[in-house]
């Protein structure tokens, strides 16, 4: 009997020790609130936030989930209203099969920087685990890409532990 039960060991595929992480990260919003709001620089680099995240996250080998532009489209009653409703988050993320899914937005007081705010929203019960903020002077783009790096540190803490920054001056 103890060989049967040795056989099957051998046998049967062993499932890693963890499973992949599954995060959709839905597009990121522009909150600007200066003078000049919406220029096109402001949204060219709201726009690139979320693929530079989404780099970022699978470096760690998290895995990234599709969210149609179309699906958070549908999803929101408004501005703000995904980031504000994390019931309304974590059912979008089941829709697409998602573990945690990262609202996010590009909050502008001023010309000389600017926030990149995250909720982190888990998908099986709708709890936010993370309310995040990184800052972002002025609107280079490697600016933008360290406060990028920043948020991805702040995320991965609350979840696998597995993301290492790049050094200054690289990039993954």
């Amino acid at each position: 009997m103890k060989i049967a039960y040795l056989l099957l060991l051998f046998v049967l595929p062993i499932a890693p020790l963890h499973a992949e992480t599954r995060i959709a990260i839905l597009d990121f919003e522009l909150n600007d609130l200066t003078m000049k709001p919406r220029i096109p620089e402001e949204i060219a680099r709201t726009a690139s936030i979320k693929p530079l995240l989404e780099k970022e996250l699978q470096s760690a080998d998290y895995q990234i989930i599709a969210v149609s532009p179309a699906a958070q489209l549908q999803a929101s009653s408004g501005f703000g209203y995904v980031f504000d409703h994390n019931e309304v988050a974590a059912e979008l993320g089941k829709t697409v099969g998602a573990d945690y899914v990262l609202v996010g937005r590009l909050h502008k007081p001023s010309f000389l920087f600017a926030y990149l705010m995250g909720h982190l929203v888990r998908v099986k019960d709708g709890q936010l685990i993370g309310n995040y903020i990184s800052e972002s002077k002025g609107g280079d783009k490697k600016l933008t890409l360290k406060a990028v790096e920043s948020l991805t540190v702040k995320i991965d803490a609350d979840l696998d532990k597995r993301y290492t920054p790049p050094p200054p001056g690289q990039s993954h």
